[in-house]
């Protein structure tokens, strides 16, 4: 019985090793993007698997997994080694048990692509490759959930965080971890990408339990985009990039049709730009999506402030049409 136990809390200690997951390491140098995204059966998957820096790279270290792939890789990767020398050097220094079962993806500051899964890590297991992407896992249901992670990266327009979440949604869709789901994670850098200042993650979020992780990671990166364009919508504003300016904001109402700031801010730019049919549409809009609130007139008079959109605030006839009677208070 005592024996029973003991072999019991060893094979448990030793399946907590095991980082069985899908995930995809990628690049874009369009916006110079580097990038990982993750789904597991496993808790908090993003504190072990996904590691990136700003023009520099991003690794996945997974299976039989050595988290310090992550860090050291990171600063192989900035002294300027290719992906393929660090890949090397992290499996020359590993000095633990089980290397054979390890999985790793690395990309460099060049879009360099460098994988490794190793004869150890369990079934099914495995990696396939783009121009600018590895998509890997282990505890599969087979070989279709890597190639269909490639085929919708690839597939897919838009910014690499896009790419990255239709690649993991395939890659679930396909059957993913053979034991389930719990966690999901991604990780997009930028050279001061991020929000505020002086931050370089674009994104970084976490569904660290749930029984569906990819609809919660996806209303996490919906969340994160339009805080994102939101921010640029007015930094490029106050630097008179006005057409550039209401392009972020049309993202942002993109990411957020179900709440009012982005349409508000949308139908300002509309009316700046002479076309008060869709100023008002927007405008409505924004209004009702406020569900009534009283402070929403104080709260567009707020935001008509700016020079480039306080020409509304004289236009009493549109104002009529916008509130009504009480446009004359």
């Amino acid at each position: 019985m005592i024996r029973s136990a003991l072999l019991l809390v060893i094979f448990s200690a030793m399946a907590a090793a095991q980082v069985a997951t899908f995930s995809i390491v990628a690049y874009d140098p369009v916006n110079a993007d580097w990038g990982v995204a993750v789904a597991s059966r496993y808790f908090s998957v993003g504190s072990v698997v996904p590691w990136a820096a700003a023009q520099v790279g991003a690794i996945a270290t997974q299976a039989n997994v050595n988290v310090g792939y992550g860090p050291r890789g990171l600063e192989l990767l900035q002294q300027g080694r290719t992906a393929k020398e660090v890949l090397d050097q992290l499996l020359a220094e590993d000095k633990f048990d089980g290397k054979d079962g390890r999985q790793v993806a690395i990309v460099d500051a060049k879009g360099n692509i460098a994988a490794y899964t190793g004869p150890g890590a369990p079934k099914w297991a495995g990696d396939r490759q783009g121009k600018t992407w590895s998509a890997q896992g282990n505890i599969l249901v087979g070989p279709q959930v890597v190639e269909s992670m490639g085929r919708a990266f690839e597939a897919t327009s838009g910014e690499l965080a896009e790419k990255l979440y239709a690649a993991v949604k395939a890659g679930d869709e396909a059957g993913g971890d053979a034991r389930g789901k719990q966690s999901a994670s991604m990780l997009v850098v930028r050279k001061q990408g991020g929000r505020n200042t002086n931050n370089d993650r674009r994104i970084y979020i976490n569904v660290d339990d749930s029984p569906e992780p990819l609809p919660e990671l996806r209303r996490l990166l919906d969340l994160n985009l339009g805080y994102l364009y939101q921010e640029q919508t007015f930094k490029l504003l106050g630097a008179g990039k006005t057409p550039e300016a209401r392009e972020a904001a049309a993202q942002t109402a993109r990411y957020w049709p179900s709440r009012p700031e982005p349409h508000l801010t949308l139908g300002l730019f509309a009316y700046a730009a002479g076309d008060k049919s869709a100023a008002l549409k927007e405008l409505k809009t924004a209004q009702s999506l406020s569900g009534g609130n009283p402070n929403f007139r104080r709260q567009f008079e707020s935001a008509a402030q700016r020079p480039t959109f306080n020409a509304i605030l004289d236009d009493k006839p549109f104002l009529r049409e916008l509130f009504g009677a009480s446009a004359d208070r």
